[in-house]
């Protein structure tokens, strides 16, 4: 078995409101909660970590998966959407909405069938999405284009 190891360090100062740094190997940023949850909204926030970690993860996999499969892709794009509810003060990040944009030279219903899968593929073997499955939904909405000429 290999075993990655990947390291953070992070300060906080202030309480509640206050604001940290996060330092990594390729990651430098401020931190606070964001203001939609009455925080000063300075930097980033552990939700919008989650939907990048999440997303970033599930778009890597998505294009291996169309590479491995030979499929000439002239675009890849995404979107990705988190959703965070509050009942009685308490925080649940609900779901996640990956919605790729698939851009291909010519678009087929065979093709198109098979773009689909890899997408749903992608969401379902991806290392983070794996880690929250059970706890937060992830869905996938994919756009499957041809390229204009």
């Amino acid at each position: 078995m290999v075993q990655h190891k990947f390291t953070m360090d992070l300060t906080w100062a202030d309480g509640r409101n206050g604001t940290g740094n996060i330092t990594s190997s390729n990651l430098q940023t401020q931190i606070s909660i964001p203001q939609e949850m009455n925080g000063p909204g300075i930097g980033t926030n552990p939700d919008e970590m989650l939907l990048g970690a999440a997303a970033t993860c599930y778009l890597i996999t998505l294009a291996a998966l169309l590479e491995r499969s030979e499929i000439d892709v002239m675009s890849l794009s995404m979107q990705a959407h988190g959703f965070v509810s509050v009942e009685n003060g308490v925080f649940t990040y609900e779901k996640i909405v990956h919605k790729p944009t698939i851009v291909v030279q010519e678009l087929s219903e065979h093709l198109a069938k098979r773009i689909e899968r890899l997408a749903h593929k992608a969401e379902q073997t991806c290392m983070i999405s794996k880690a929250v499955k059970g706890n937060v939904l992830i869905e996938c909405d994919v756009q499957i284009l041809e390229a204009s000429i």
